[in-house]
């Protein structure tokens, strides 16, 4: 029982100098002191050397180089440099610009010589606008249609020695050409623009005659100048077959153009009609203003 006693006492938890010291009065900084704030660590010694080391880790998980900037840095010039190429290029488009403009002023058409400013996109109001592009396009195929009627004129010369096809694809080429222009294709471009009253009767009359060529055309009378249907059929007949084949091209050109004029007619005729014009408004329009106003300063009523 006493070694008993004695190991306890041996044993005792107080017996601690730490608690000892606080039970004596002893410094309250005692029970506060680092455990870790040994001699060891702080003169050196391997794990004073294992703390460097993974302050060292440290450093290297948290770079503070700048080389990482550097593929930023070059986006930024390429950047620039794009920018530069860009402002280059609008350069040069508006030095084009002016000196189109210096040399023909507003124009823009045809581009090999501009005499009239045209450009449906900006002057059409969006709702005509479809209805003027494809008669722009009908009328670029009545052009070309009179171009390939040419050659096929061109042929026949050469097939049967007659000089009047000739003479007579020649001026319908720069006949018609112009008048279609001036006489009902651009006053249907400004009928459409300006909904001026004048514009669309004009229109109606000369697009009225140009319906009656293309019905003359496509029947095409021998030596007439115009390789339709019937100079075509004298052309197989008398086997001349490179030119009957060309007066086929011609035939269906003079048709179509002439199908497609005919059906935008009858919808701008309705359009006329719905927005109300009249052919006493075009009469007091015409004695307002007169017939030289209309077509020679006609873009800026």
């Amino acid at each position: 029982m006493a070694g008993y006693k004695s190991s306890r006492r041996d044993s005792d938890p107080f017996d601690d100098p730490s608690i000892q010291s606080a039970v004596k009065g002893g410094d309250y900084d005692d029970l506060e002191s680092n455990p870790f704030e040994t001699t060891s660590l702080r003169h050196g010694e391997p794990g004073y050397a294992g703390a460097l080391e993974f302050e060292d880790d440290q450093d290297e998980i948290y770079p503070t180089s700048t080389h990482g900037t550097a593929p930023a840095h070059a986006m930024r010039m390429e950047d620039l440099q794009r920018r530069e190429r860009e402002l280059e290029e609008r350069e040069r488009e508006l030095d084009a610009r002016t000196e189109h403009m210096r040399k023909f002023g507003r124009n823009n058409w045809p581009p090999f010589y501009p005499i009239v400013y045209h450009d449906i996109s900006s002057e059409i109001p969006p709702d005509s606008q479809h209805v003027m592009m494809n008669v722009y396009r009908l009328w670029l195929l009545l052009v070309a249609t009179l171009i390939w009627n040419f050659v096929t004129c061109l042929l026949i010369l050469f097939a049967v020695q007659h000089l009047s096809d000739l003479i007579n694809s020649v001026v319908y080429l720069v006949v018609v050409t112009a008048a279609s222009f001036f006489l009902w294709y651009r006053p249907l471009y400004f009928g459409l623009m300006k909904e001026h009253s004048l514009f669309y009767y004009v229109y109606f009359l000369f697009c009225g005659c140009h319906l009656l060529f293309s019905a003359y055309a496509f029947i095409g009378p021998v030596y007439a100048g115009c390789a339709g249907v019937l100079t075509t059929m004298s052309l197989f007949n008398s086997s001349h077959w490179i030119a009957g084949a060309f007066g086929v091209v011609s035939t269906v050109g003079f048709a179509l153009q002439g199908l497609g004029q005919l059906w935008y007619y009858r919808i701008i005729w309705r359009h006329n009609h719905e927005q109300g014009h009249s052919f006493a408004q075009a009469q007091a329009e015409l004695a307002s203003h007169g017939m030289r106003a209309y077509f020679l300063n006609s873009a800026r009523m």
